[in-house]
């Protein structure tokens, strides 16, 4: 399932007798915005289960002090402006949740010992059908990670700017301080990412046919068990992380041995249900038990490069299946039956 596109966030031009109607029918303001907003706080936080606790206390507030809306900006910039508040006060003193290629550590070797940490509040994938965004870019998980490693303020700053598209004065009125301050943080937050090498690379709204048979024979190769497919359907230099494990890897061949070597499941003992995250392809991969049946293993969200992938996070956390609506088990006779790629 795809994300749909969020109208623009609207100025403080529009017409203020408007917006005031919307506050009268706030259970319909909640679910108009409720998406666009989810997607706002986790870019901020990184979490979906954050991001929907930071919505739920903007509705909270939102609703607290309509009475003194005065209807100088829109509904939605105004609840734009509470929701960075509440994420920046949620962040502070927290640590950034990164993924394990963004701890600082080179990548490993397969066959090293693996060592899981679950004290890391790490990254999580945020389902398409949760959010609404109008550029998948700026919810690509690769992004995300990159705004892990802005301060709190500056993250807000870039968000506001950069995927927003409001004004200097804009955001320097939602977070009380100058236009001066605000172009000196956003010059502050590209410069820490061009120094790390992250980007807000483009993401391509919809996949080709030749990736749509990528995605097929990738399910299709897990499902066999088919290491040398596998390999051969990533890029050279592709990299793999899962989290809660510290180790992440870069190389098809590496990735292979690891696939080959460390995962428990055999021919036929990995079937694949597709989804979508952070407006990439992603796969619930489950993993037959000695009952015969299957249950939840890993969520991998993939990235592409044309007709190869070029990076895999495998999520561990289990809870996802639930997040993403995925099923709980599967019965022993499920077959994947080379699925396609959900888009």
């Amino acid at each position: 399932m795809t994300a749909t596109e969020a109208a623009p966030v609207t100025t403080e031009t529009d017409a203020p007798q408007r917006d005031l109607g919307e506050l009268g029918d706030f259970p319909s303001l909640t679910q108009r915005y409720q998406r666009e907003l989810l997607a706002h706080c986790y870019r901020m936080s990184g979490s979906v289960q954050e991001a929907e606790d930071l919505v739920q206390e903007t509705f909270l507030r939102a609703w607290k002090s309509a009475a003194a809306f005065e209807g100088r900006s829109s509904v939605r910039t105004w609840l734009y402006r509470i929701a960075t508040n509440v994420c920046l006060t949620n962040l502070e003193g927290r640590p950034r949740r990164p993924l394990p290629a963004g701890l600082g550590t080179p990548d490993a070797m397969a066959g090293d010992a693996l060592e899981e940490n679950h004290e890391i509040a790490w990254l999580e994938p945020v389902p398409d059908a949760a959010v609404v965004v109008a550029e998948r870019d700026s919810i690509r998980l690769a992004f995300i990670a990159a705004l892990q490693h802005l301060p709190a303020r500056q993250r807000a700053v870039l968000i506001l700017r950069d995927v927003l598209r409001w004004s200097a004065a804009e955001v320097a009125t939602a977070l009380d301080t100058t236009s001066a301050a605000v172009n000196s943080a956003l010059q502050r937050a590209h410069a820490q990412l061009a120094e790390r090498g992250l980007t807000e690379e483009t993401v391509e709204p919809d996949l080709s046919p030749e990736q749509q048979q990528l995605l097929e024979r990738y399910v299709d190769a897990f499902w066999r068990k088919d290491v040398d497919s596998i390999v051969g359907l990533l890029t050279a230099e592709a990299t793999w992380d899962m989290p809660p494990f510290t180790s992440w890897f870069r190389g098809a061949e590496n990735i292979g041995w690891l696939i080959g070597n460390e995962c428990p499941g055999g021919a036929h003992d990995m079937p694949m249900l597709p989804t979508r995250a952070n407006g990439q392809p992603a796969y619930g991969l489950y993993m037959r038990t000695p009952q015969g049946d299957f249950t939840p293993f890993q969520l991998q969200v993939l990235e592409l490069d044309g007709d190869r992938v070029r990076h895999v996070t495998a999520f561990f956390d289990q809870r996802l299946f639930e997040t993403f609506g995925l099923p709980s088990r599967l019965p022993a006779d499920h077959r994947p039956d080379r699925q396609p790629g959900c888009h």
